[in-house]
């Protein structure tokens, strides 16, 4: 079939194009899981020079244009509200041709909720080409029919909290309806209906890259054990198995990872049924795990196992080593940790749940700052709008969102996600004020959404879920107003930097207050503890105390013992405790604490953290080994103890005071946007303390003095702390340094 359009009919066509979703005829039966096929012919008078394509799927689409594969795994999860849809946007020829061309698209309906996706009652595609600024009316051209080898396999189903359900696959039954001499002559023609009444409302612009392909790759060893073959990756990673086998018809090929219990729930699984001869498969659905785990059945003879990676598009960009062996290792898994929990969303974990829970989120975006590139904030500021384009009624927010079968709120995760660690941190790593003032309205409503007592503390709102941390002995009644504190802290910040000056006033009188009554009514001469609690002191509202301001400085040697002697928080909260430490200026402190708590996980051959000390039954919420919110040590590392932070937003004036406790040699990268990288070597001996530091182009960096010194030289002159640095290589040395 040939389609030609005109310019003529191009205002018209993208009305149209824009409202409908094509899907199957309303005879066919509509099933979780299932699989769907779509192929047009189209036929183009020139060689394209301009192409934009908007294609957008419920859930996950693959897209080939004359037998190429153009796109893997589109499409993101629906939720950017709770109505709306994300639609790709797609530039460049994507192998169109002058002439005959053949488009075919494979859509995966999840069908069901999850945590991480909310699901609508139409599987199908929405697709508006436009061609050198035509837009093509590809609507009527489109068939459709549910793809024949794809099926539910029996046994265990992934846990309710995740929407992908398990792949079966039945070779015999593939079709190869994406090669243009495919005969799709006894398909049905797609039927169209309106986005509205397909329950997808409006399309959303992809706000994130398209994911990024590594290639089919060898596993680093393999392993045979009975009828099961042990594949092993070379880290933890998202990948998608591949098998190439001989074998009869008939036999039932199992594939799944070492983490399919991940978290103490079944994740996913894939399942291959063979047909005569020999034959290659590939599972669309990604898992994560250390090894992938085939069983081969009697009658097939394995040729070859691979791997594809898939992730989300940023590079590892940043670093930090030092000559700490310990310390360098956990730096390097908290940078692996947060890439493999980085997908559709921020996500708790890439096993149990693929949640974008915003406690976890706080801890993450501040880690991706130092170990990623500048896409990754991408995924930061589309989990902001989503936060807050989530919002109730009521003004009450809440995560995981996207959401289809959750809706409780963690009241102190959702301060954590508006205060200063969470959007503020965003905004002063990218500068990015459009997005503060976008979110600021709905930010304020929820602000206001909490009361305080008349002697000024908050007053706890239970939410749906009173959480406050993994692990036991949290003071509740402490955790929440310290929670509140650094919500407004972040808040006055962003009232100000939109002009809303008397919201500003308002945060800043009302946490003075709260932080001097918090003092007075919680202090007992050597720890705060709230009266009517029984446990033994909590270090998490401890740490929250001196990181909000609240501790006055002179009581920080009375409070340091404390932190040797109470170990309760789990790996979320240990950063605040570990930052705490810093900023009292006990370095050497954080970096033992660091190494006594994480010893476990740094020992460990797994390549990723924990959600607690343990894994499994050891460990806390299930016990997943791949929990991004463990990464603080990466934070805390480049920050406090290479000591580079920003003081201006998107880094463009940066601050250097590093303090390495006993440490010798610190190196450490931090990049910055357009692929500029601030890059610090500091060597530390009994004498002096030398450090070189790179500052890129268009920034400027303000060097401080170390603890312990009292004098420094930049290039071999006298200089003071805090002296503007501008682009260029510096030698700065720190000692008690002789007159030259």
């Amino acid at each position: 079939m040939k389609t030609i359009f005109s310019i003529v009919f191009a205002f018209l066509c993208a009305i149209v194009c824009s409202a409908q979703v094509l899907t199957l005829p309303a005879s066919e039966a509509v099933s979780p899981g299932m699989w769907l096929c779509y192929r047009m012919n189209l036929y183009l008078e020139d060689e394209p020079s301009d192409v934009e394509l908007r294609i957008a799927a419920d859930s996950k689409y693959w897209l080939w244009v004359n037998g190429e594969l153009q796109v893997r795994e589109g499409g993101l999860k629906r939720g950017p509200n709770p109505k709306d849809t994300y639609c790709d946007v797609l530039r460049g020829a994507q192998g169109l041709r002058e002439g005959d061309n053949t488009v075919a698209v494979l859509v995966w309906y999840f069908g069901k909720d999850g945590f991480s996706h909310r699901n609508s009652p139409t599987p199908g595609l929405a697709f508006r080409l436009s061609v050198d600024g035509k837009v093509l009316d590809t609507d009527k051209a489109w068939k459709v029919c549910r793809h024949p080898a794809y099926y539910l396999p029996e046994g265990e189903k992934p846990n309710y909290r995740l929407p992908e359900s398990n792949i079966g696959f039945d070779a015999a039954k593939d079709i190869a309806f994406q090669q243009p001499d495919y005969d799709d002559s006894s398909w049905s023609k797609a039927r169209r209906v309106s986005l509205e009444e397909a329950g997808w409302n409006q399309l959303v612009d992809r706000p994130i890259p398209q994911w990024k392909d590594y290639g089919l790759k060898t596993y680093t060893r393999t392993e045979r054990q009975g009828n099961q073959i042990l594949a092993y990756l070379p880290y933890n990673a998202q990948i998608t198995p591949y098998l190439k086998v001989k074998s009869v018809a008939g036999r039932k090929i199992d594939i799944r990872t070492d983490d399919y219990r991940g978290g103490s729930a079944t994740n996913v699984f894939a399942e291959y049924i063979t047909r005569e001869g020999v034959q290659e498969f590939e599972c669309r659905g990604w898992m994560n795990g250390h090894y992938v785990i085939y069983t081969i059945p009697e009658g097939c003879e394995v040729l070859e196992l691979k791997y594809r990676e898939t992730g989300y598009d940023t590079d590892f960009a940043g670093s930090f080593w030092c000559d700490d062996p310990f310390l360098t290792r956990l730096w390097t898994k908290s940078q692996r940790t947060l890439y493999i929990t980085m997908r559709d969303t921020y996500m708790d974990c890439p096993d149990r749940e693929r949640a974008q829970w915003w406690g976890d989120v706080v801890n993450e975006l501040g880690e991706a700052f130092y170990a990623l590139d500048e896409r990754a904030h991408r995924l930061t500021r589309k989990g902001i709008c989503e936060l807050m384009d989530w919002q109730r009624a009521d003004s009450t927010i809440f995560a995981p969102v996207p959401a289809g079968n959750y809706k409780d709120e963690l009241p102190m995760q959702m301060l954590a996600s508006v205060g200063y660690y969470g959007f503020w941190t965003y905004y002063m790593g990218t500068g990015d004020k459009e997005l503060i003032e976008y979110v600021f309205p709905r930010v304020k409503k929820y602000i206001h959404v909490w009361k305080t007592s008349p002697d000024g503390l908050v007053i706890p709102r239970k939410g749906g879920w009173t959480w406050g941390d993994w692990g036991d002995n949290k003071d509740m009644g402490l955790l929440f107003s310290l929670w509140y504190s650094i919500a407004l802290d972040g808040y006055a910040h962003m009232a100000r930097l939109v002009d809303e000056l008397a919201e500003a006033r308002w945060a800043d009188e009302t946490n003075d207050r709260l932080r001097q009554v918090f003092h007075q009514k919680y202090w007992t001469g050597a720890y705060y503890k709230s009266p009517d609690y029984e446990g033994q002191p909590d270090d998490r509202a401890q740490a929250l105390a001196v990181v909000a301001g609240v501790l006055p400085k002179e009581l920080y040697p009375t409070i340091r013992p404390f932190f040797r002697q109470q170990y309760h928080a789990s790996p979320y909260m240990e950063k605040y405790v570990l930052q705490a430490l810093c900023e009292m200026g006990y370095y050497q402190d954080a970096m033992d604490r660091m190494r006594l708590r994480y010893e476990a996980m740094v020992d460990s051959p797994l390549t990723t953290l924990w959600e607690g000390w343990g894994i499994g039954k050891e460990g806390f919420g299930g016990g997943s080994y791949n929990h991004a919110w463990s990464g603080g040590p990466l934070t805390i590392l480049s920050s406090y103890v290479a000591g580079v932070k920003v003081v201006e937003p998107g880094f463009k004036v940066f601050s250097v005071c590093p303090n390495l406790g006993n440490l010798s040699h610190v190196k450490v990268t931090v990049p910055l946007a357009g692929g500029r990288f601030i890059e610090a070597d500091v060597k530390k001996d009994a004498e002096r303390c030398v450090l070189e530091l790179a500052v890129p182009e268009g920034t400027a960096g303000l060097v401080g003095l170390p603890d312990g010194y009292t004098q420094m030289r930049v290039n071999g002159k006298p200089a003071e702390a805090g002296m503007v640095l501008k682009t260029g290589v510096w030698k700065i040395e720190f000692g008690n340094l002789p007159d030259k």
